[in-house]
C-alpha cells in the first residue's frame, strides 16, 4: 500500500503515527486535558478566498502537530518546494518508498526517545507513590489489599455489589497525590456509565467489592492504574492516583437490564 502521495498526506500519517505512540491514556474515564492557549489573531483581512483560508488553515495545522512534537528542525524552504513539486508534476527528489522509510525512521526514533524519558519519569513517580502508599495506609479507616490497591469506605451502601461483567454508574473525582484535579464527573455535574471489566485495574477490582450506594476513596497504585504511560496532560508515567468513587446503580447485569435498586439517587 501507498502511504504518501503528497507531502500533506506525509504529515497526515506521521501526525496519526506519532499520536499513536504518544496516545497511552485509556478512554474509559479519560482525564480532561487543560485548554491550550491559542495565539492572538492579528488580523484576517489578508485572506481574500476560501483558498487562501484553506491554505493558511493547513499551514496552521502542520505548524501545530511540529510544535506538539517539539519538532524544530524542520526546513520549510524543502516543505514547499516538496508541495510545489508535486503540485507542479516536477521531478521529486524522493520517492514514495523513500519518503515512507525517511517518515517511519523518524517515527522509531521518536518513539525510543518518549520511552526513555517515559521509563525515566515513571521510576520517580513510582517512588512517590510508593512512599505516599506506605504512610497511607498506617491512616484510619484505610484497607490494604494483597494487589496494593487502599481504600477508605466513606458511605456503606446496601444494594448488591456488580460482577466484572456488568455495566454500572458511577459518579468520581479523580486526583493526583499532590490533590491536583485530572477528571471529575462531579465537576461536570453528570455521572457516567461504564463497563466494570472496561476501566482501569484498580477500578475493576474495586467496583466488584462495593455495594450500590457506597461511596469510597480509592488509592490506586500505578500498576493498577495507567503504568508507565503518559495518560492524557496531567498523568505522568508511573502515577498513583486517588478517585473519590460513588458508585450509584447496576444498569446492566451482564449485558440484560439489571433490576430497579432499592438505593436513592
Amino acid at each position: 500500500m501507498v502511504l504518501y502521495r503528497t507531502l500533506l498526506a506525509s504529515t497526515l500519517c506521521l501526525s496519526a503515527g506519532l499520536s499513536v505512540f504518544a496516545q497511552t491514556a485509556k478512554t474509559t474515564t479519560p482525564a480532561h486535558k487543560a485548554p491550550t492557549a491559542s495565539t492572538t489573531v492579528t488580523s484576517v483581512s489578508t485572506l481574500k478566498t476560501n483558498q487562501d483560508s484553506l491554505s493558511y488553515a493547513i499551514g496552521l495545522s502542520v505548524a501545530r502537530f511540529y510544535k506538539q512534537y517539539n519538532i524544530t528542525n524542520i526546513n520549510t524552504a524543502e516543505v514547499t518546494r516538496a508541495i510545489n513539486d508535486v503540485n507542479k508534476k516536477g521531478k521529486l527528489l524522493l520517492t514514495e518508498e523513500q519518503a515512507d522509510a525517511c517518515i517511519r525512521a523518524f517515527m522509531m526514533k521518536r518513539n525510543a526517545e518518549m520511552q526513555a524519558v517515559n521509563s525515566e519519569k515513571a521510576s520517580a513517580n513510582k517512588k512517590l507513590g510508593q512512599d505516599f502508599l506506605a504512610a497511607n495506609k498506617n491512616k484510619p479507616g484505610v484497607v490494604s489489599l494483597p494487589s496494593g490497591l487502599q481504600y477508605q469506605i466513606i458511605k456503606a451502601g446496601t444494594g448488591p455489589k456488580p460482577a466484572i461483567t456488568d455495566q454500572v454508574k458511577v459518579h468520581y473525582h479523580g486526583m493526583l497525590i499532590d490533590g491536583r484535579v485530572f477528571d471529575s464527573s462531579i465537576e461536570r455535574g453528570e455521572p457516567i456509565e461504564l463497563a466494570v471489566n472496561g476501566v482501569i485495574p484498580g477500578w475493576t477490582e474495586a467496583l466488584q467489592l462495593m455495594p450500590v450506594g457506597s461511596k469510597w476513596k480509592l488509592f490506586i497504585p500505578s500498576n493498577l492504574a495507567y503504568g508507565d504511560q503518559q495518560a492524557g496532560q496531567m498523568i505522568a508515567p508511573g502515577s498513583t492516583l486517588i478517585f473519590d468513587v460513588e458508585l450509584l446503580d447496576i444498569v446492566k447485569h451482564g449485558g440484560t437490564n439489571a433490576p430497579d435498586s432499592t438505593t436513592n439517587h
